[in-house]
């Protein structure tokens, strides 16, 4: 009888608990979580207009706007001609008074470090112009 109780023992195995199955179910929990709790967010947006570009081709430039550039070494340019950052302001103040509607274009060298261009934006925000805009255009090779 005792070699019976042996073989009884070899026949029986001892309860495992598998561990891939277990992960398994764990991340499709996590995932369903994920994805119900992002359903749940609500994006906040406001309401904006954008501007449509238009091909009218007969446009012409505005003769009235000022390009101010600022080149990589840190000199300005008013309309081409060569300044200094000193000059930006007197040069904007007598250009709001000749003109009813004063704009003024910045663009920068593609090498052109960022604080001459926030010395020249922060120059025609102080000198009262409203209407600015920034070039953004991918530089064409002088």
């Amino acid at each position: 009888m005792a070699g019976e109780s042996s073989i009884l023992s070899e026949s029986k195995k001892k309860a495992r608990i598998e561990i891939i199955p277990l992960i398994d179910v764990i991340f499709f929990l996590l995932a369903t979580f994920v994805l119900f709790m992002l359903s749940m967010a609500r994006i906040a947006a406001l309401p904006v207009q954008l501007p449509v570009a238009s091909n009218d081709s007969s446009a012409k430039p505005d003769d009235d706007m000022v390009k101010l550039q600022i080149s990589d070494q840190g000199t300005c340019f008013w309309n081409t001609e060569p300044i200094t950052q000193a000059e930006i302001r007197p040069r904007l103040q007598s250009y709001m008074k000749a003109v009813q509607n004063p704009r003024v274009l910045i663009s920068g060298d593609s090498k052109a470090k960022f604080g001459p261009a926030v010395n020249a934006l922060d120059e025609v925000r102080k000198a009262g112009i409203t209407q600015v805009s920034v070039d953004t255009r991918p530089p064409t090779g002088r």
